[in-house]
């Protein structure tokens, strides 16, 4: 049977149709959607496999952002994030949260297709990578694509030391 995309993921297709940029779609099983699982089973490396994360800082009114950080790597949410949201607590948005904002699922969130007003963050040794691997916006599928991508997006900063490469 074949896949037929997720809304989600049609919107993702749609705002890649916009640009000037190459990328591979590559399906992936629902249950393998999960970073390190994916990786050891599509034989990605970790350093070009890239997670989108949001985050929420809490203040007076919750703030969020989308952070986009290799598989390699854990996000710095005490120094450098807390500090760029200006918040004295931050966590990751929960699964429900996730999904307001985004439209989309843990195991397949993408920096594509976000709304305007969530602001973009990626790590700048993302930017390094011959390639990575995205969600697709849904769990089914991913992306492969340039890093270059970053630069053709709205609302995106790239942000030095954000994320921190695992021991």
């Amino acid at each position: 049977m074949a896949h037929s995309p997720s809304t989600e993921h049609s919107k993702v297709l749609e705002a890649l149709a916009g640009l000037d940029i190459e990328f591979e779609v590559m399906p992936c099983a629902a249950e393998l959607a999960d970073t390190e699982v994916f990786c050891a089973h599509y034989n990605i490396p970790l350093n070009c496999s890239a997670n989108t994360i949001v985050v929420a800082g809490k203040a007076a009114e919750r703030r969020y952002a989308a952070c986009v950080l290799l598989a390699d790597s854990w996000l710095d949410t005490n120094k450098v994030v807390r500090k760029k949201m200006e918040v004295r607590r931050i966590s990751f948005a929960s699964a429900e949260e996730t999904i307001a904002l985004t439209g989309m699922i843990i195991g397949g969130v993408t920096p594509l297709s976000l709304p305007a007003t969530l602001p973009l963050w990626v790590d700048e040794r993302v930017m390094d990578s011959p390639y990575i691997v995205l969600g697709g916006g849904d769990r089914e599928t991913k992306l492969k694509i340039s890093p270059r991508l970053f630069h053709l997006l709205a609302n995106v900063e790239i942000v030095p030391g954000m994320a921190k490469l695992r021991e």
